[in-house]
């Protein structure tokens, strides 16, 4: 992490919680905040919980985020949900491109990129997730499938959109499976990606927040967020218990 950067911490909670059980989650994270806290924190909960969590968190600094957006404003796409919506339900910042979007509802890079920039569009802003499968790795194809996923994702970037962005990388073989990249593996797979934005953001490169998510625990949290270009943590598991997320919030300083 950089004095430039703050961290952000964000609670993927996936299709977790009723809305009864999403309020007194929050309620509890938010009573177990200690003052003077640095890092930015967020938290993702279902659609069906959304308003609830809003009304709950309305006056503090956490932010609101949903887990997915569909690129359309409005329109005949049932059971979808438009970032223009999610702006109206309060929401701060939009995943997209998780790989359980890609792996289980078929995201293309070129979708994800549509709803980046739909996101954009209604003031909100984007998650961009990447990250390789463990036959990728294996492959020695990591670098190769990150930047045709950030390259792709980022297509078609106005100016001004450059400066609002949030990059999560998701090692995907990593994710709800215990296993954690050592923040070495981190390290290099997030300076690269750097190196990437560099060429595609220019400047912004330097200000843009690149998180780790994949099995963060309060126990490594602390030592892959000291690591330079690690930037805060997308929490999947672990932010759906009060005092886990609380103490990864911790280690963000």
């Amino acid at each position: 992490m950089t004095d430039k950067r703050q961290i952000l911490i964000a609670g993927n909670w996936k299709m977790h919680k009723t809305q009864e059980e999403a309020r007194i989650l929050v309620r509890e994270i938010l009573r177990g905040l200690t003052y003077g806290i640095k890092a930015e924190v967020m938290v993702a909960p279902p659609y069906t919980s959304l308003a609830a969590v809003a009304a709950e968190l309305a006056g503090s600094a956490i932010r609101l985020a949903a887990q997915d957006a569909f690129w359309k404003p409005q329109g005949a796409y049932t059971g979808a949900i438009s970032p223009v919506m999610l702006a109206d339900a309060g929401c701060h910042y939009v995943i997209v491109g998780h790989s359980e979007r890609r792996q289980h509802f078929g995201d293309t890079n070129q979708d994800v990129n549509r709803k980046l920039l739909a996101v954009l569009e209604a003031g909100l802003i984007p998650i961009l997730c990447i990250g390789e499968t463990i036959e990728e790795r294996q492959a020695e194809k990591t670098l190769h499938v990150v930047a045709a996923q950030l390259r792709e994702g980022l297509a078609g970037l106005s100016g001004e959109a450059r400066d609002r962005l949030v990059i999560a990388y998701e090692p995907v073989w990593a994710i709800g499976t215990g296993l954690t990249a050592t923040p070495g593996q981190a390290q290099e797979v997030h300076a690269f990606i750097r190196s990437l934005l560099r060429e595609v953001l220019g400047p912004a490169a330097e200000t843009t927040r690149i998180l780790y998510g994949g099995s963060v625990t309060p126990d490594n949290a602390a030592t892959l967020l000291s690591e330079p270009d690690i930037d805060g943590a997308l929490v999947g598991g672990a932010s759906l218990k009060a005092d886990s997320f609380l103490k990864i919030i911790a280690a963000g300083g």
